[in-house]
C-alpha cells in the first residue's frame, strides 16, 4: 500500500507563488504515475497536473498550464506542484495521487488512480 502525505498548502495573495510537496512511501511501479488533482467546494475533482516519474513526461491542464510546473525528487521520494502567478480560481483542496502509469489521455481521469493522500488547503485571496 502506497501512502502519500502532502504538504505546502496556505493562504496566499493573488500573484503569488506556492510550493505543494508530496511524499511517497515508496517510488516504485506503483508510483509511475504521480498526479496532483484539486476539489473547490461544489465542483468535481479535476486533474491539475502529472508526472511520469520514470520517462519524465509532463502533463498539465489547461487551466494551470504556463504557471504551474511539476517536478520530482527521487532521493526524497517527493513531486513538487510549483504555483506561480495564482489565482483566486486556484482556490481548492489540493490532492496527491499515484498509479502504475499514465498518459496524455487519461492522468487527469480521477479513477485510474490507486492511491490518494489527505488533502492539502490552498487558497489565494485578491
Amino acid at each position: 500500500q502506497v501512502q502519500l502525505a502532502e504538504s505546502g498548502g496556505g493562504s496566499v495573495q493573488a500573484g503569488g507563488s506556492l510550493r505543494l510537496s508530496c511524499v511517497a512511501s515508496e517510488f516504485s511501479y506503483r508510483t509511475n504515475c504521480m498526479s496532483w488533482f484539486r476539489q473547490a467546494p461544489g465542483k468535481a475533482r479535476e486533474g491539475v497536473a502529472a508526472m511520469s516519474t520514470g520517462g519524465g513526461a509532463t502533463y498539465y491542464s489547461d487551466s494551470v498550464k504556463g504557471r504551474f510546473t511539476i517536478s520530482q525528487d527521487n532521493a526524497e521520494r517527493t513531486v513538487h506542484l510549483i504555483m506561480d502567478s495564482v489565482k483566486s480560481e486556484d482556490s481548492a483542496m489540493y490532492y496527491c495521487a499515484a498509479n502504475f502509469g499514465c498518459n496524455s489521455d487519461s492522468w487527469y481521469r480521477v479513477g485510474i488512480y490507486n492511491y490518494w493522500g489527505q488533502g492539502t488547503q490552498v487558497t489565494v485571496s485578491s
